[in-house]
């Protein structure tokens, strides 16, 4: 059962996608076509509400800028229409993490049985221990 969330809606007008020359290998293809996506999605302006807003700021990601900016890269494929569906689907992905709403952690306690247990062992490796001390400790 997947945990609930937020609902969202990240509009096209907030999203600024830049094409770009790819890195990497693909040959002559490679030099001539803008084959890679830049993405680049500002938080703090954007219709988000405020909860997600406020989890997206407050993670360690390193696709988050100090400013608030998302900024992914995406060039896995090599057609530009690929590489915008996989940078809108991260996209998706990154804030959909942050509109899970945490599920509350119920404390528990252990049971009879792990108690006792859990004394039985310490007990017998106590007297493990005690066979390892000289036997004029042992008498008195």
């Amino acid at each position: 059962m997947a945990p609930p969330s937020i609902d969202y809606e990240l509009r096209e007008s907030e999203i600024e996608l830049l094409a770009i020359r790819a890195q990497g290998a693909g040959g002559q293809n490679v030099n001539k076509v803008s084959n890679a996506i830049h993405l680049r999605f500002d938080i703090r302006a954007s219709s988000l509400p405020d909860e997600i807003k406020q989890r997206l700021l407050a993670k360690r990601d390193r696709r988050i800028s100090d400013d608030g900016v998302v900024v992914i890269k995406a060039q896995t494929y090599r057609s530009l229409e690929k590489n915008r569906e996989d940078a809108l689907a991260r996209l998706d992905a990154l804030v959909a993490t942050a509109a899970a709403i945490p599920l509350k952690r119920r404390p528990t306690k252990p049971t009879a049985s792990s108690q006792r247990k859990r004394v039985e062992t310490k007990v017998r490796r106590g007297q493990v221990k005690a066979l390892r001390r000289r036997i004029d400790d042992k008498i008195s």
